[in-house]
């Protein structure tokens, strides 16, 4: 059976950053490792419209499209609705928590997808779609 992941932000910018954690966890590897086990499993990797936006506020268009290259056979991508969006906007500002990070929760329920992150406001949403760090799924 195939799986769908939804990777959120920081987990691409681990894998492109080769990024350490905060106790010197090699977040860059554990996310290769992640990345490896989907494409050789030949799983699908969800990419929204928001998460182009939000690695462009850190890379060019060619770094993104260069960090996404080696998955492009298994990349599944989705746009975000406004009905989505307005929903997001709401629970962020119940939960005071980023729209964005509500956006993805709701992304992740509403396809039945594998969020992955590290992010803690995804604590706060965690009745609209349970999240993995990418430790717990390697």
């Amino acid at each position: 059976m195939t799986k769908k992941y939804y990777i959120d932000t920081s987990i691409w910018m681990d894998l492109y950053e080769n990024r350490k954690g905060f106790k010197n966890e090699p977040l860059g590897e554990y996310a290769l490792r992640l990345f490896s086990i989907i494409l050789t499993k030949k799983h699908k990797l969800i990419i929204s419209d928001l998460l182009i936006k939000e690695l462009e506020m850190n890379y060019s268009i060619e770094e993104i499209n260069g960090i996404m290259k080696p998955f492009e056979r298994i990349i599944e991508k989705i746009i975000i609705t406004k009905e989505q969006s307005d929903k997001a906007k709401e629970i962020a500002t119940e939960r005071k928590v980023p729209p964005g990070d509500v956006t993805h929760a709701i992304i992740a329920k509403e396809g039945n997808f594998i969020l992955i992150t590290r992010d803690k406001h995804f604590r706060k949403l965690q009745d609209l779609s349970k999240h993995y760090k990418t430790e717990e799924i390697i």
